[in-house]
């Protein structure tokens, strides 16, 4: 079996009676209130700030009487602090696992463990593995697989793709593979993702962009204007949050200067060109 380690993300463990309150109250998804941690699907999230901005997003699977989520690592710092506050007197335990444990990815077999099914939408990325550091030592010591694969299936990542604090969950599609619970009441930043559902206000989304040859972070130039940013390259492809918009003429879309080829992921519910009323 192969795993490969995902260095980059940090992996915390919630406990207690009101560990699932306390998560379903004030992140996006649907947080599972049982499971064995045995191949569940694992429930895609976002921690956003009261303006809607995406400020952690990741997976949660419930596993050995307790929650397991990751963040990338750039923000794991903010978010436990963050949880801390919103746990308030609640009885949670928040135990950090960065030093202790480690998460991996594996898709040519299900593998032994603390596991979940890593799929976004109608998107099946394969597996979740988290595991003590101790036993990872065989896995493969980087992600490119993983990132190639993800990348493939339009799938935007924070701290790969954006960062803290500037992009909306519609962005990133979490409206339209699963990341956000729509039937739940409230949670932190509810008011702006349900404004944006009812109104049809996203203007940016993920698009797939091929041919790159320009580091992450450059602009993508659609018709001589601004659309977007591309994400994390890898083989020169990318995944950009871009301005549906802008782009009218997906053949004459440019990075750096450079002509690159657009595509929307299969899962997209949208098109080139849309315009959005104003919010």
């Amino acid at each position: 079996m192969t795993i490969h380690l995902r260095a980059d993300r940090a992996v915390f463990r919630f406990s207690g009676v009101d560990a699932h309150k306390l998560l379903n109250d004030v992140v996006t998804g649907e947080i599972p209130a049982t499971g064995m941690g045995e191949g569940e699907v694992a429930a895609a999230w976002a921690l956003l700030s009261p303006q809607g901005k995406i400020l952690a997003e990741g997976l949660a699977g419930h596993a050995q009487d307790g929650l397991y989520l990751d963040v990338h690592q750039s923000v794991a710092d903010d978010f436990l602090k963050r949880m801390k506050m919103y746990r308030l007197r609640s009885q949670v335990v928040i135990d950090d696992l960065r030093e202790t444990h480690r998460v991996g990815f594996a898709q040519d077999e299900e593998p032994d463990g603390i596991r979940f099914s890593d799929r976004m939408g109608p998107i099946d990325m394969g597996w979740q593995t988290i595991a003590p550091v101790e036993a990872t030592s065989a896995w493969v010591q980087n992600d490119d697989f993983y990132q190639a694969e993800r990348i493939d299936a339009g799938i935007a990542h924070q701290g790969n793709d954006f960062p803290a604090n500037d992009t909306f969950a519609h962005d990133i599609g979490f409206d339209i593979i699963d990341g956000i619970d729509f039937a739940k009441g409230c949670y932190v930043g509810q008011e702006v993702v349900s404004r944006m559902k009812h109104r049809g206000t996203a203007r940016r989304r993920p698009v797939l962009v091929f041919g790159v040859d320009a580091p992450a972070g450059s602009s993508v130039v659609a018709g001589g204007r601004d659309a977007g940013t591309i994400g994390q390259v890898l083989d020169g492809r990318a995944v950009a949050i871009l301005r549906l918009d802008r782009i009218t003429d997906p053949s004459a879309v440019t990075v750096d200067g450079k002509p690159v080829r657009v595509a929307l992921p299969v899962w997209a519910t949208y098109q080139f060109g849309e315009t959005t009323p104003e919010d």
